[in-house]
């Protein structure tokens, strides 16, 4: 658990809360970046409970947000010069929108961590502000049946907080509006490509294994010339999913997120044949299977990740989506193998 935020403690009604600092270091920024390439992403967490920003009294404002460092961060750099108390659930060190849904992010964890910090003795009023994106997660009749503390949701945006305390509270129609832009979808593609990347290591080094396979027997030089190809298309049915799909979302026509990495990858596989053809017929239809099948799949995975899917549709997309890659994988795999002795 990092701590190196704490930059003092502030005694009152007898209790010690750490005080933490506005400002992001390049401690936080490079914490920031590995965890943008999943390292150390699973331990990338803060101990739950109540801190301070700036000099806050009985009378300021409660903000709750999750342990994961990168949303605590995003919290605390938004709320610069504005005296504060953060509320921290203990969420796995999952982000806020993914654990409302987890039901980390929840009302029973809310409800414990308010009367485990005895926030009722630290404020005298019973207002509490808690995400947008965190209220799937939440019954806020239930929150104040048990506690008293009125739930009151901010913006989707951290960065609006000043503007929504400053209109008492209220969010306009953007401040509660869901944007999922071109910089918020590539930030995601280093995760992506290192949950990833085994499996696509894994992949190549058993196409090169089988490109030797021929109706002579085994050859090595077949084995580099055939690998060497399916490398280069596996590589694109991978960028096409982890890339280039997230990066054009919005403007591929289809609202399925592995129909948009599919016919990318059609594309893409496509050019490639065209100027870089197969040593058979077989061969070349072959990609035309296995290559959207991996982009495809690659591609639905951001179905997690967007911030305008929901459970249902991602299960229902999931139901069709998984067994037509299956099939076609395999259908792929045969074609290309018969290609081996054509």
């Amino acid at each position: 658990m990092q701590t190196d935020f704490i930059v003092g403690s502030l005694q009152l009604n007898s209790v010690s809360i750490p005080v933490i600092s506005d400002f992001l270091n390049f401690g936080d920024i490079l914490g920031a970046i590995k965890a943008r390439w999943a390292i150390n992403r699973n331990n990338y967490k803060i101990n739950p409970g109540l801190y301070a920003i700036g000099k806050p009294n009985e009378n300021s404002n409660i903000f709750v947000t999750a342990n994961y460092k990168l949303s605590f961060d995003h919290l605390r750099k938004n709320l610069k010069n504005i005296d504060s108390w953060i509320l921290i659930l203990d969420t796995k060190g999952i982000n806020v929108w993914c654990a409302a849904g987890k039901g980390t992010f929840g009302t029973e964890e809310l409800i414990k961590q308010i009367q485990q910090t005895k926030l009722v003795e630290i404020v005298n009023h019973k207002k509490i502000i808690l995400p947008q994106l965190g209220a799937v997660g939440v019954s806020a009749h239930d929150v104040k049946k048990i506690t008293g503390f009125h739930v009151i949701y901010g913006p989707v945006k951290a960065s609006d907080i000043p503007d929504f305390i400053n209109n008492k509270f209220t969010a306009s129609r953007e401040m509660r509006t869901v944007f999922f832009p071109f910089f918020e979808r590539i930030k995601l593609i280093p995760v992506e490509i290192i949950g990833h990347f085994q499996y696509l290591i894994f992949a190549i080094a058993v196409f090169f294994i089988l490109a030797g396979i021929n109706s002579n027997g085994y050859s090595v030089d077949k084995a580099f010339d055939g690998g060497l190809k399916a490398m280069v298309m596996l590589l694109a049915g991978f960028l096409s999913g982890v890339a280039i799909a997230p990066a054009l979302l919005p403007y591929i026509p289809v609202k399925q997120f592995f129909m948009k990495g599919a016919i990318l990858a059609y594309i893409i596989t496509g050019l490639l044949i065209y100027f870089f053809p197969g040593i058979s017929l077989f061969e070349n239809i072959s990609w035309f299977f296995i290559v959207p099948a991996v982009s495809a799949f690659i591609a639905m995975n951001f179905t997690g990740t967007s911030t305008y899917t929901s459970l249902s549709g991602v299960l229902k997309e999931m139901k069709l989506a998984i067994p037509l890659q299956i099939i076609f994988a395999f259908i792929g795999l045969v074609l290309w193998i018969i290609g081996r002795f054509i």
